[in-house]
């Protein structure tokens, strides 16, 4: 199958993550399944790799750089050896009822360690508990913007806090403590057929209900826009933050058979 890649803004983005629609998804309901298939696939990138995008460590280098690199990878693109491309969110459209909710815990978990996000893209069911820690001996502030806004300040290393995820959705996480390099994505998702790509760009999505389906792959975007001026809460000194391009994403349509599995290839590229 080709794919067909999408530019959409934020907006679309929340939207098309929260089921393909502005109203979002409907309730999703669980149900006994039986004679489910399973859907597995690659996420890979074509053509010339753009610039990776790194800034320097100009804070706290003792506890954010103790291998003294100087900068930092921003992580906003990840290709493998092999073109598999990492950290995209492969998910379908518009379904109501099917398996209940299993993300992997360590999607659920967000740590700051070594002045950085772990993992960098997060997987959180709607209505479900995002946990947050710190194992740095510094200040970090949380701020999130999109279909969550929180403010968290972590003063204390390994005193795990939560908030539930209201809303379906894409939340953009940054630090407000200075550490301006920091950035991750978390999806909040109104179902749970959604999987987020290894570092070869594998995904599986398991139990699905017999049916066809549009299936999309969301990348958060790998292009630095502009520097834009934000505070240091910890100084209250003006820093400068990196904007990002906005999301893309790429669209197929898959058949799922009895007991079968259905295999579906994108292919993502800088054009």
């Amino acid at each position: 199958m080709m794919s067909t890649a999408v530019k959409i803004g934020l907006f679309g983005a929340l939207s098309l993550v929260a089921g393909g629609s502005a109203a979002g998804q409907t309730s999703y309901h669980v149900v006994s399944l039986s004679n489910s298939g399973t859907i597995t696939g690659t996420v890979k990138w074509s053509g010339a790799l753009p610039r990776s995008l790194a800034l320097p460590i100009n804070k706290d280098a003792q506890v954010c750089d103790p291998e003294s690199h100087k900068t930092r990878d921003l992580e906003r693109l990840i290709v493998g050896p092999q073109g598999g491309v990492a950290n995209t969110v492969v998910f379908l459209k518009n379904i109501y009822s099917g398996k209940p909710f299993n993300f992997p815990e360590s999607r659920r978990f967000l740590d700051q360690k070594s002045c950085r996000y772990e993992p960098h893209i997060l997987l959180v069911a709607q209505d479900a508990a995002l946990r947050m820690n710190s194992s740095d001996p510094v200040l970090h502030t949380i701020h999130m913007d999109g279909a969550a806004t929180y403010n968290l300040p972590f003063p204390f290393t390994n005193r795990a806090v939560s908030r539930t995820m209201q809303s379906p959705g894409l939340v953009s996480i940054k630090c407000n403590g200075g550490h301006v390099w920091m950035n991750a994505e978390i999806m909040v998702a109104p179902h749970p057929y959604y999987a987020v790509t290894d570092e070869s760009g594998k995904f599986e999505l398991a139990d699905v209900p017999p049916g066809q389906y549009e299936i999309v792959a969301w990348h958060e975007g790998w292009s630095l826009l502009r520097q834009q001026a934000a505070i240091d809460v910890l100084t209250q000194r003006t820093i400068q933050r990196p904007v990002f391009s906005e999301p893309r994403t790429w669209q197929n349509t898959v058949t799922v058979d009895k007991n079968e599995t259905a295999v579906v290839k994108f292919v993502l590229s800088d054009k």
